[in-house]
C-alpha cells in the first residue's frame, strides 16, 4: 500500500493547499460562502423530510408503510446517482486524465495505479451523496426517536454502500474499455445514462402524482397502499442498506447487523473481483485509450459553407472566432446528451402547465392564469440561468491551455468576448421566448400579460448571458480537464447568486405596477397619475438594470482577461 499512498499524496496536498497562489479572493470568504449555501441546502432537505415524516405519522394505518417506502425510494435513487457519477469519475481517473502518461512512467505497478485512482474516483463520486443523505437519515432518527443503534448502523452502512457502487462502476468501465476506446465509451455511457434518467423522469411525470390529492381516486390509492409492503430484490445493495436501517429503526438488532454484514462482505467480494479484473484488463484498455476515437458524425463541407454564409457580415478574424466557437460546441460529443436532457426537461416543464387544475381552485381562474404567467417570467429566467451556467459560463474556460492563441490573434479581448456573447445569446433568446409564449398559450392569458412577459424575458436574456460570459472570463479555469466543472467554482457560484438577484429585482420592480394595471383593467377604470409615474419609474429601472447587467460583467471579464497576459 505504500505505492498507493504515495500516489494519493498529490491529491491530498492539493486539497490542503487549495491553489492559494492562483486565487485572488480571500479563502475565508470563499469557504464561508460555499459553507453557508451548502448548509442552507442541508437544512432545507432536513426540514422537508422531517415535515413529511411527521405528516406520515399522522396517517393511521399507512404512515409507517409510507415512511419506509420513501426511505426505500431514496436509497434506490442514491444508488442510481452513485452509479452514474462513479462511471463518469472512473472514466476520467482511469483513462482520460492528462497526468496518466506521467503516472504510468513511475516505478509503480498498474495495480497500484488502479487502486489509487479508484480511491480518488470513489471519493469524488460519493462525497456529495453521503453529505446530502445525512439530513434524511437524521430526520428519520429524530421522528422515530431512534437510539444509538440506528446512527451507528447508518454510519457503518454508508461506506460499504458507496464502495459497492464504485466497484460495480469500475468493473463495467474496465471491461468496456478493454474493447472500446475510452473517449467513445464516455459518450456512450453518458448518453445512455441520461436517456434512462429522462425516461424515468417523463414516466413519473406522466403518472400525474397530483391525482393522489383527488378524492375521486381514493379507492385506487388504497389498493396501491397494499402493494407498498412488497420487499425489494435481495440482490440489490440498496435492499441490504434499507433492511439494515429499517431493522435499526424498529429495534431489530439481529436483522440490522445481518444486513450490515451483507453490505461489508459484498463490498469486500466486489473489491477482490474488481482488482482481479483490473489486473487482466486495465492496462490494455489504457493503451487503447491513447488512440484517437473517430467522430460519430463526420463533418460536412455543406455545413461549413452554410455557417460561413450566415456569418458573412462579420470581419475576417471575428468571423473565424465565431465559426470556431460553433464548431467547438458541435464537435464536443459530451454536449449532445446535455442538449437531449434539456429538451426532455422543457417537455416536462410545458406539460406541468398543461395539467394545472385551475378550474378546481377557489380563486378565480382569470386571476390565477395571469398570476402564474407573471411568476412564470421568473421561472423561465431561472431555467435560462441553469442553461447558461452549463453552457455559457464555461465558454471562456473551454479555450484551455490554448488561450495563448486567442491572445496572439488579431482580435481584441473585447471582440473575443462579444463573439461568445452573440453565439450563445441568439439560441437562448429563442428558447426563452418559446418557453414563455408556449406557457402563456397554455394558460390562455390576456394580451397585456403576453406582451409584458415576452418583453421582460427578452430584456433579461442579454443580462444573464452577459453575466455568464463576463464572469466566466473573470474567473476562468484553463487548467481543468472538464471546463464544465468551472461552474462549481467561486466564480460559478457568484454567477448563480447574481443571476438570482437580478431576476428577483426585476420581478419585484414589475410586481406592483403590473398588479395596478391588471386590477384597473379588471375593474374597468383608468390609472391615477401617481400610478402612471410609478409604472414609468419601475420600467425605467428595469431597463437600466438590464443594461448594467450586460455592460458591467463584460467589462469586468475583459479587464480580468487582459490582466492574465
Amino acid at each position: 500500500m505504500n505505492g498507493v499512498l504515495t500516489l494519493l499524496k498529490p491529491r491530498l496536498w492539493s486539497f490542503l493547499n487549495g491553489n492559494v497562489a492562483r486565487d485572488r479572493e480571500p479563502r475565508n470568504i470563499k469557504w464561508l460562502l460555499f459553507g453557508g449555501i451548502g448548509f442552507l441546502f442541508w437544512a432545507g432537505i432536513f426540514t422537508v423530510f422531517y415535515r413529511v415524516l411527521r405528516y406520515f405519522q399522522g396517517v393511521e394505518g399507512f404512515g409507517d408503510i409510507l415512511a419506509y417506502k420513501l426511505l426505500s425510494m431514496v436509497l434506490i435513487t442514491f444508488f442510481a446517482l452513485l452509479m452514474f457519477s462513479s462511471i463518469i469519475a472512473a472514466l476520467s481517473k482511469f483513462y482520460l486524465s492528462r497526468d496518466l502518461v506521467l503516472v504510468h512512467a513511475l516505478p509503480v505497478s498498474p495495480a497500484q495505479i488502479f487502486l489509487a485512482r479508484w480511491i480518488e474516483s470513489t471519493i469524488d463520486s460519493a462525497w456529495m451523496v453521503v453529505v446530502y443523505s445525512l439530513p434524511i437519515f437524521l430526520s428519520y432518527g429524530i421522528v422515530y426517536r431512534a437510539g444509538v443503534l440506528f446512527y451507528a448502523t447508518t454510519l457503518g452502512a454508508l461506506l460499504p454502500f458507496c464502495l459497492i457502487g464504485s466497484a460495480l462502476s469500475a468493473i463495467a468501465v474496465v471491461l468496456v474499455a478493454r474493447f472500446l476506446p475510452a473517449g467513445r465509451i464516455r459518450t456512450v455511457f453518458v448518453f445512455l445514462s441520461l436517456v434512462l434518467f429522462v425516461i424515468l423522469l417523463i414516466a413519473f411525470r406522466m403518472m400525474r402524482p397530483e391525482q393522489l390529492t383527488n378524492p375521486d381516486t381514493f379507492a385506487s390509492v388504497l389498493l396501491y397502499f397494499r402493494s407498498l409492503e412488497t420487499p425489494g430484490s435481495p440482490w440489490l445493495p440498496s435492499t441490504w442498506i434499507y433492511d439494515s436501517l429499517r431493522g435499526a429503526l424498529s429495534g431489530n438488532r439481529a436483522g440490522a447487523l445481518f444486513n450490515l454484514a451483507l453490505l461489508w462482505s459484498g463490498a469486500a467480494a466486489l473489491g477482490y473481483l474488481m482488482t482481479w479484473i483490473a489486473g487482466a484488463a486495465y492496462f490494455p484498455g489504457f493503451s487503447k485509450a491513447q488512440t484517437t476515437a473517430e467522430r460519430l458524425l463526420p463533418s460536412r463541407q455543406g455545413r461549413r459553407a452554410a455557417s460561413a454564409w450566415l456569418l458573412g457580415f462579420l470581419s475576417g478574424p471575428t468571423r473565424a472566432f465565431a465559426v470556431k466557437e460553433i464548431k467547438t460546441f458541435t464537435r464536443d460529443q459530451t454536449q449532445w446528451p446535455q442538449i437531449f436532457l434539456m429538451i426532455a426537461l422543457i417537455v416536462v416543464y410545458l406539460y406541468n402547465f398543461s395539467v394545472l387544475p385551475l378550474d378546481k381552485t377557489p380563486i378565480k381562474t382569470f386571476y390565477l392564469q395571469n398570476l402564474f404567467s407573471f411568476l412564470n417570467m421568473g421561472l423561465a429566467a431561472f431555467v435560462l440561468t441553469a442553461l447558461s451556467a452549463r453552457f455559457v459560463f464555461p465558454a471562456v474556460s473551454t479555450e484551455g491551455v490554448a488561450f495563448w492563441i486567442v491572445r496572439a490573434a488579431p482580435v481584441s479581448i473585447r471582440s473575443f468576448l462579444w463573439v461568445k456573447f452573440w453565439v450563445y445569446f441568439l439560441p437562448l433568446a429563442i428558447l426563452a421566448e418559446f418557453l414563455i409564449v408556449a406557457t402563456n398559450l397554455l394558460l390562455r392569458v390576456t394580451d397585456l400579460m403576453m406582451i409584458l412577459s415576452t418583453a421582460t424575458v427578452l430584456l433579461m436574456v442579454p443580462g444573464i448571458v452577459a453575466m455568464g460570459v463576463g464572469l466566466g472570463a473573470a474567473y476562468p479555469d484553463f487548467q481543468s480537464e472538464n471546463p464544465a466543472q468551472a461552474v462549481t467554482s467561486f466564480g460559478g457560484l457568484l454567477f448563480m447568486i447574481l443571476c438570482a438577484g437580478f431576476i428577483g429585482f426585476i420581478v419585484i420592480l414589475e410586481a406592483g405596477p403590473v398588479y395596478s394595471v391588471f386590477m384597473a383593467s379588471l375593474n374597468g377604470r383608468g390609472l391615477a397619475l401617481l400610478q402612471w409615474v410609478w409604472l414609468a419609474i419601475s420600467f425605467a429601472l428595469v431597463i437600466l438594470l438590464c443594461v448594467l447587467a450586460v455592460v458591467l460583467p463584460m467589462r469586468l471579464g475583459e479587464r480580468r482577461l487582459k490582466a492574465l497576459a
